[in-house]
């Protein structure tokens, strides 16, 4: 099992870029076999998560315990054909932008100023799988996984994990599809969490305290009034800020890019949002960016940060999130992350483990090199392991007969495909 462990790890980085399943892995690393390392990924007792606990500790060590460290939660999709593979649905696909077959995972990035690292993901489960006991135990899930998690209660866990673990980060961000849940936001606040949180546009809020309280009885008869109100109207955030003048937005400089200056207008306020139970309303901070190069590109923004935080850091706070798109961005361009060709849960884990290893191997290199070589990618790291690590020494016909087994594997599935054609057409 080591040996198929470092055997795909070394064809993440030597299979060509988006075409690192287990064939091409073979292909190109000596001494690799193809079954070994489905076995190895879908068969093996190692713990992912114990892996994965490893790559945040040692992730923390380069990332955390500063002012400036943040944990940040996205979700990513992949795309998948078939039914079988654990976890796939028709279901929101980000990468491709729409709803489509695919496996949905929620991902904890650890991450300071421009340097962040995954630490940990999650398989996403949607009901239709824990609705069907035979389904999930085709799949290979644990009993004690097959109990329904919204992507937010997914992310919540991931928090309280990393915290448990002694990871040190100063603040937890999100995009709007978990900003749009207020318990999640109130459930991040009562863990003593600081939160940098998207919203989207609809969001309505309070721009005085609310004051809830319960009404006085206005007639002699009849049930006592027990429900909390308010009379203070709420907004928009997106009317609220549509209506501010032009003076009130404040030009900030971001950071600094290969493309220049990252240079934005922004709107701060202390605002409140009710729940509709709270015996108090939250106050928060709310803070409205718009690209200055794009000025209808919006971002609305909440933030339980102490109140004598000022716009700058919030906004620069806010702006942290960029780093962990790149961070998925990289691990499906230059680690394999998406080319996953496996349908067991435990396989699923175990390969975003070797995912993460891979990426952290990529950013102790270079922040070793950070002072000679500023601008190393892990693009360009992955292009020296393909180059200097041992390559499959292949004879012309050893070459002509791995291409006659593509071949073979590709003519196997379409006659499946027909196969399965004909026999829907004959229920009918």
């Amino acid at each position: 099992m080591l040996k198929a462990a470092g055997d795909c790890l070394s064809g993440l980085m030597q299979a060509p870029a988006n075409r690192k399943d287990m064939e091409r892995m073979e292909e190109a690393v000596a001494g690799a076999d193809e079954q070994q390392l489905q076995h190895m990924l879908s068969h093996s007792s190692r713990d992912h998560q114990a892996v994965m606990n490893q790559v945040a500790l040692e992730t923390d060590q380069q990332l955390g315990g500063g002012e400036e460290s943040c944990l940040i939660i996205d979700e990513s999709g992949f795309k998948k054909s078939g039914g079988h593979s654990a976890g796939v649905a028709r279901q929101w696909c980000g990468r491709l932008g729409k709803v489509d077959n695919c496996q949905v995972g929620v991902f904890a990035a650890l991450g300071r100023e421009s340097r962040v690292c995954l630490v940990e993901g999650r398989l996403y489960l949607p009901r239709e799988w824990t609705r069907d006991a035979e389904r999930c135990r085709k799949a290979g899930i644990p009993p004690e996984h097959r109990v329904f998690k919204s992507k937010s209660q997914l992310a919540l866990e991931m928090v309280s994990h990393q915290r448990r673990l002694g990871v040190r980060f100063s603040w937890v961000g999100v995009d709007g599809g978990y900003g749009r849940e207020p318990g999640f936001l109130r459930h991040l606040e009562a863990m003593g969490e600081v939160f940098v949180a998207d919203v989207h546009c609809d969001q309505r809020l309070y721009l005085e305290d609310p004051k809830p309280e319960v009404p006085q009885r206005q007639r002699p008869r009849g049930r006592k009034p027990s429900r909390l109100k308010i009379r203070t109207p709420s907004v928009r955030v997106d009317r609220w800020a549509a209506g501010q003048p032009e003076e009130a937005w404040k030009r900030l400089t971001l950071r600094d890019g290969t493309g220049g200056e990252l240079q934005v207008e922004a709107l701060h306020r202390r605002v409140w949002l009710w729940n509709g139970e709270e015996a108090e309303a939250k106050c928060w901070h709310l803070i409205v960016r718009r690209e200055v190069d794009s000025p209808r590109t919006i971002r609305h923004t909440l933030s339980n940060a102490s109140a004598n935080t000022p716009l700058e850091r919030l906004a620069r706070m806010q702006a942290r999130r960029y780093w962990v798109e790149r961070a998925l961005q990289d691990g499906k361009s230059e680690c394999g992350m998406a080319d996953c060709q496996v349908r067991r849960w435990s396989a699923w884990h175990h390969h975003m483990a070797l995912v993460f290893m891979s990426m952290l191997f990529m950013l102790e290199e270079r922040l070793r090199a950070a002072e000679s070589r500023p601008l190393s990618s892990c693009s360009d790291i992955e292009e020296l392991l393909r180059h200097f690590l041992p390559k499959r020494a292949l004879s012309k016909q050893e070459v002509i007969a791995q291409m006659h087994k593509r071949h073979r594997k590709r003519q196997t599935a379409i006659e499946a495909a027909y196969r399965k054609q004909r026999l829907v057409a004959r229920l009918e």
